[in-house]
């Protein structure tokens, strides 16, 4: 159905809570070590004062400060540049309440936010600062989310990224991750999906007809600061894919974001429109956001669990725990176990993961999708693919690819959630089970109980329930975020109750 029809058919709000607060207190408090003080403010100030000069002096006039709601959508307050430096100080308010914004903007509400009170503030990475090569005269910065007290808010799912990070730190281990990126370019107006591209699947047609575009796509990204490891036409009409350099979970997300919105400037530029929505037709395959992997020692030369076959001795630094072990496809122990902890929660995972109504559309079997809960070395037919790398590559390129998620996930709040269920794993030293090497859809129902392949769950409500058993990634979340998707979830179904497939995919096409 058209977003104009889905708007009529908007949620009711959950009613707030009476009492002389409209909502409960949350109950997390400053992430410590992370809270801004007068000192801090006056420092940022200052850098961000100098950040500013430097960025007028070369035609920015705007710095848009981004976050990601709980249903994926990049939401933004923009502060003129000669403002820069009071933002970074100060911060810009912001209200709560963005968190619980569904898809088509309605609101509902969730145990810890909803209701028109409370403030918050939004202050600019300085570090993560790019001039935007595809909007002339922009600049963006990843916000940092603060309350008004100067403790980081509970629901900045980028500080519950990074607070995840350095619980993986202080075991000595660290993990880089990439997104794949696919989306389709429309030619059309209006609400509806017209391929831009008809040529061959993968096929160096695709690639002539939108050439021009493409080769803009490429320049944008570069002059923005994106390694861009290769782009290829994919499979549907109009379906391109990107993917990028590997680097720290929240480096990594920051990336995504800013993909998706200089190929979104990119595509507006030629007069196309671009959609990263996991199903854009019913009747078509979807987008995926495949997220890689791979987990790495700091101190391998102290720790017997690192594996350093194949590396050249010139090369120092951490070392990939996916390669040079003695487990499966040369997996470490820790590798493996990091692995698994995965592998275990996918279920669950796939509420952050494979968050709208629309993901349940693409994740079905025999798509390269991933839709059993099942892992094997290069199989793009498993949840969780293991990538091998090239021969004398291993030791730096082995990785997992985790195939079920897609574009419509908030990528700060998936890598917190893969990130927590991989620590699990590394703390309870699990096993892989057996590799799949087929299809695990050709497989008889009774082949895939004995070799203890599920399937992941087939609807949204199914991955929410899974998500809100599941007590170590509410543990590792917070009390509030993991409220607060289920409350945006549950929302979101009641929203497209009873919708068809067609209706869905058109309801969601243009809001990732």
């Amino acid at each position: 159905m058209p977003l104009r029809d889905v708007n009529r058919r908007r949620v009711t709000p959950t009613p707030l809570r009476s009492g002389a607060s409209t909502v409960e207190q949350i109950p997390e408090t400053v992430f410590a070590g992370h809270s801004i003080d007068g000192p801090t403010r006056a420092r940022l100030g200052k850098r961000a004062g100098e950040t500013a000069r430097r960025l007028a002096g070369q035609d920015v006039v705007a710095v848009a400060l981004t976050w990601v709601d709980v249903s994926g959508i990049t939401r933004t307050k923009t502060v003129p540049v000669e403002r820069l430096e009071h933002a970074a100080a100060w911060g810009v308010g912001m209200s709560p309440v963005f968190d619980v914004f569904l898809l088509d903007d309605s609101i509902t509400s969730g145990k810890h936010i909803g209701g028109p009170a409370g403030d918050l503030r939004l202050h600019p990475d300085l570090d993560r600062l790019r001039i935007l090569a595809a909007l002339p005269g922009w600049a963006h910065a990843p916000a940092l989310r603060y309350a008004q007290d100067g403790g980081v808010h509970p629901l900045d799912t980028r500080a519950l990224l990074r607070r995840e990070t350095e619980r993986l730190a202080e075991g000595g281990w660290s993990v880089r991750a990439a997104f794949e990126i696919e989306w389709a370019v429309s030619k059309g107006e209006g609400d509806d999906f017209v391929a831009a591209s008809r040529g061959p699947a993968y096929g160096m047609t695709r690639v002539t007809e939108l050439a021009g575009y493409l080769r803009d796509v490429l320049s944008a990204l570069k002059e923005t600061g994106v390694a861009v490891a290769q782009l290829h036409p994919e499979y549907a009409a109009g379906q391109y894919e990107v993917s990028v350099a590997a680097e720290d979970p929240v480096g990594a997300a920051d990336t995504a974001v800013l993909v998706r919105e200089t190929i979104r400037a990119v595509s507006t530029a030629h007069g196309l429109a671009a959609s990263f929505s996991p199903k854009v037709e019913a009747d078509s395959v979807g987008n995926g956001a495949h997220v890689h992997l791979s987990l790495w020692q700091e101190n391998a030369g102290q720790n017997s669990q690192g594996g350093v076959e194949g590396r050249p001795p010139q090369e120092t630094g951490p070392v990939n725990a996916m390669a040079g072990g003695d487990g499966p496809c040369g997996m470490t122990a820790a590798g493996e176990a990091f692995a698994a902890g995965i592998l275990r929660r996918l279920a669950a995972l796939l509420a952050v993961g494979a968050p709208s109504v629309a993901s349940y559309l693409r994740l079905v079997p025999s798509h390269w999708a991933g839709a059993f809960a099942c892992w094997g070395p290069e199989n793009r037919e498993a949840a969780l693919r293991f990538v091998t790398g090239a021969e004398g590559e291993q030791y730096r390129a082995a990785n997992l690819e985790v195939k079920c998620l897609d574009g419509a996930a908030n990528p700060y709040l998936l890598l917190a959630a893969l990130l927590a269920a991989g620590r699990d794993g590394l703390g309870a030293e699990l096993r892989l089970p057996e590799p799949v090497e087929v299809d695990p859809a050709a497989l008889t129902e009774q082949e895939r109980a004995a070799r203890g392949i599920e399937p992941l769950p087939a609807s949204l409500a199914e991955s929410v329930a899974a998500f809100e058993a599941d007590a170590v990634l509410r543990d590792a979340l917070g009390e509030a975020v993991t409220d607060t998707v289920s409350a945006v979830r549950r929302g979101e179904i009641a929203l497209l109750d009873g919708a068809s497939p067609e209706e869905i995919a058109a309801a969601t096409r243009w809001r990732h």
